[in-house]
């Protein structure tokens, strides 16, 4: 059981994050839910869907994206928080980078810290030890320092190499390990991956088991699905859904998704499949 502020996630079953984005220009429902009152109800959707996890973020990660200055993310996130925290039985996690939002949302009730950036930013490692939650720490290139992504080596081993001295960094800080959880960024753009690159992800996603940590993955209605044959291109949500099958298989512990109800099915599904008991064959023998 991960302790998440006053809420645990059961990390020994597959969980649901559910995507909330209370931004005007997010890739896929950006000014859906940008008002307070529109952003909770949604997230009560997402409950009654069964999402274990809800990710509200104020900051747009799409390609092409403009920053967003810390008071208008703090204005768009934490009253969403507050409004959240006090009835909602569910981890509720802050996706930000910035260590002013991480403490305002922690101290309205968030649990949980989904850092893209994982704690690069000034100031972001000592907000995430101060705040004493899990931290989601993911491989991208969305530091101001960044040229772009780096070239040579494959994709996989760059991911590993970036995650484990992230991973060392936070417990030498003094972030304890049990409460770091990796995520190796899917998708393009400042994620840094061709449609190949999120392939071979895809391929050799247990490979990150060798980190000793818990894994989430998001991959919903990513770009690259389109990539990948057949229909995809105009069927994001079956994509989507395969997809979170396959990264569940592989040993991921948490899925970040825009479509709750029909990944849970989709779990239970599989859940169900996996623990139905074995039937013995009959042998028939002639007369």
């Amino acid at each position: 059981m991960l302790e998440c502020g006053k809420r645990f996630l059961n990390l020994n079953r597959p969980s649901v994050m559910g995507i909330l984005n209370v931004t005007p220009d997010s890739f896929s429902d950006g000014g859906l839910y940008r008002h307070r009152d529109q952003a909770v109800a949604q997230a009560w959707r997402m409950v009654e869907a069964g999402a274990d996890i809800i990710d509200i973020g104020g900051e747009s990660t799409r390609p092409g994206a403009s920053p967003v200055p810390v008071q208008e993310e703090l204005e768009r996130v934490v009253p969403v928080v507050e409004a959240l925290a006090p009835q909602c039985d569910r981890v509720i996690s802050v996706d930000t980078s910035a260590p002013e939002v991480m403490r305002a949302a922690v101290a309205a009730g968030a649990g949980m810290i989904n850092d893209v950036r994982a704690l690069r930013r000034p100031g972001a490692m000592e907000a995430a030890v101060q705040c004493a939650v899990p931290v989601v720490l993911m491989h991208s290139h969305v530091d101001p320092t960044d040229s772009g992504p780096p070239s040579g080596g494959c994709i996989m081993e760059r991911i590993l190499s970036y995650l484990s001295v992230r991973l060392a960094a936070c417990v030498e800080q003094g972030i304890p390990r049990s409460s770091l959880l990796l995520d190796p960024g899917f998708g393009g753009g400042m994620f840094g991956k061709s449609p190949a690159d999120n392939l071979d992800i895809l391929r050799r996603f247990g490979d990150l088991h060798q980190l000793g940590q818990p894994l989430l993955a998001g991959v919903s209605r990513k770009s690259f699905l389109s990539h990948l044959g057949g229909r995809a291109a105009t069927a994001p949500l079956a994509t989507s859904l395969a997809c979170a099958l396959l990264l569940v298989q592989a040993g991921a512990q948490v899925v970040r998704v825009h479509d709750v109800q029909e990944t849970v099915d989709a779990l239970r599904l599989q859940q169900t499949v996996a623990d139905a008991p074995a039937v013995t064959p009959v042998t028939r023998s002639d007369s």
